[in-house]
């Protein structure tokens, strides 16, 4: 199981030379797994990343490059995922070796398994060409937003967690297992700060109780924005006395 940002010291650092470069041509994009949705939406079995794989010419597998560089947790190493040209290169140019559509979702589900998040890299032209399954102790990106303020570099997915508080246990797993930071304690319970959540499901699978599920994200909103609408309890208290 890999250690997670909270319970791990970070040893090793990327440089912020670094990540601007690496984060130069392309945009990250959260990949939702294995999670149901309230009502008749369910993201199925790792859909997106299923979607991505299925139209692939050729796939390819690889170490990945941050955990062996920094070497800050025990997260699975052969779980770098990439398709077509990006494939290509893998196997020809770096480490990367031929694999079935099989072995891409074994390779993803062991991961999901280990509490990794999963981003698939958008290139030039809009296309996902790689996808890798990543920790905010080692990898580039994760460590840009949770260490080096880059803010939302990484696109969310279309849902968003969400949080029944009378299910909850306080067990605090949400809270060790985010890489986003969108889980902690206030007054010995926990909470959750939407604002922060990539929608990546890592929580809401590790959830022994239930207390977490994921809606789409427009849903989610649209419930949020009729709240604040409504007017305050003790606003028509006021009405009602002024009226009497």
């Amino acid at each position: 199981m890999a250690n997670m940002p909270r319970s791990k010291v970070i040893h090793n650092e990327w440089t912020t030379d670094e990540i601007d470069e690496i984060l130069e041509h392309y945009k990250p994009v959260t990949i939702p797994v294995s999670i149901s949705v309230k009502g008749n939406q369910k993201v199925l079995g790792f859909s997106e990343a299923e979607r991505i794989l299925r139209k692939a010419k050729l796939i390819s597998l690889e170490p990945c490059w941050c955990r062996l560089k920094l070497k800050n947790c025990d997260g699975p190493i052969d779980v770098c995922i990439c398709v077509d040209t990006e494939a290509e290169l893998a196997i020809s140019e770096r480490d990367g070796w031929k694999a079935t559509f099989e072995e891409a979702m074994a390779a993803l589900k062991k991961s999901h398994k280990a509490g990794l998040v999963h981003l698939a890299y958008e290139f030039e032209g809009h296309e996902m060409r790689s996808i890798c399954s990543c920790c905010a102790c080692c990898c580039h990106t994760l460590a840009a937003i949770t260490r080096f303020g880059y803010g939302d570099i990484v696109g969310r997915a279309d849902v968003i967690a969400v949080h029944d508080p009378s299910k909850c246990n306080n067990c605090k797993l949400c809270v060790s297992k985010c890489h986003f930071d969108a889980w902690n304690m206030v007054v010995e319970k926990v909470h959750h700060y939407s604002l922060k959540c990539a929608g990546c499901g890592v929580c809401a699978s590790f959830c022994p109780t239930g207390a977490i599920r994921l809606v789409k994200r427009k849903v989610h909103r649209a419930k949020e924005a009729k709240k604040s609408s409504r007017p305050k309890k003790d606003h028509l208290v006021k009405r009602y006395k002024s009226s009497r």
